[in-house]
């Protein structure tokens, strides 16, 4: 972590905190050596309340949540256009962990080269998403305007270009990782831990290489329903206790659908995220 100087300090959990949870984007109280000199260590002995914090469960049918990243802005969801294949339904699960924890969605959608970006982009369209579309062979300025002065944590499978983004973002990326895992001297590999780098136009980037998806085990209906505010006006219209999964008689969400008011992809991501957390969908 980084004190008020900007020297890079190792710290450690002591006192009241030392069984509290800190994760990357924690604001802290730090006493001891906080000179950042090699061998020097410091305490941690406080943690401010968060603004935001995106978390998950390890499955979809654990209650027990697990936060991985504090205070951020915006959670960047990465998602190729092709090559591999756009995945809405991790999108919509990435969706979800954004509202639930109070960060704001960016949806960047990369390798425009390879396909067109219209038919996703029209998906997210009426959720009022942003936007951007970034190519191999193009800057990135749309993407960072949308990043400065912010707290960005960087979301994308395996294969869409999340690593080439924040080298491009943060061109000493590598060097820092490096640097930072030297610090810990715990020997892990650093892709399996979350890491905050400042960007040289201002705001920090979170790369979280070691989050491959986000479980909902812990998120009730109403707070998983806020990711699909296009689907909202017709969910209120179902009777109390509607559990808004496939085949129930009186689900107002298939009205909605037979009457063209929703989509009808979209619903049937709904119900795949509701019936996983609900344990009837192993998939």
């Amino acid at each position: 972590m980084s004190a008020s100087g900007g020297a890079l300090v190792a710290a450690v959990r002591g006192g009241s905190v030392r069984r509290t949870s800190v994760v990357v984007g924690d604001e802290v109280a730090l006493v001891g050596d906080i000179s950042g000199r090699a061998g020097s260590l410091a305490r941690i002995v406080g943690r401010a309340e968060r603004r935001s914090v995106l978390r998950r469960t390890a499955d979809d049918t654990d209650p027990v949540e697990r936060p991985i990243v504090a205070n951020a802005d915006r959670l960047v969801i990465v998602c190729a256009l092709a090559d591999p294949p756009p995945r809405p339904g991790l999108i919509d699960r990435c969706l979800v962990a954004a509202y639930d924890g109070g960060l704001e969605p960016l949806l960047c959608l990369t390798k425009a080269d390879l396909a067109d970006d219209t038919p996703l982009r029209a998906l997210y369209a009426p959720l009022g998403l942003p936007m951007v579309t970034t190519r191999p062979d193009a800057g990135l300025s749309g993407l960072t305007a949308l990043m400065a002065a912010h707290v960005c944590v960087m979301f994308g499978h395996s294969g869409v270009g999340k690593s080439t983004l924040v080298n491009r973002l943060v061109p000493d990326a590598a060097q820092t990782i490096g640097a930072v895992n030297a610090v810990t001297g715990r020997g892990r590999h650093t892709s399996s831990a979350a890491i905050a780098l400042p960007m040289p136009g201002g705001g920090w980037v979170v790369d979280t290489p070691g989050v491959r998806s986000f479980g909902l085990g812990a998120v009730s209906t109403d707070r998983l329903l806020r990711a699909f505010p296009d689907l909202a006006p017709a969910a209120a219209a179902c009777p109390g206790g509607c559990t808004h999964l496939a085949g129930l008689a009186d689900c107002a969400l298939d009205e909605a659908v037979a009457d063209g008011q929703a989509d009808p992809a979209r619903l049937a991501s709904l119900r795949r995220l509701l019936a996983a957390r609900s344990g009837t969908d192993p998939s």
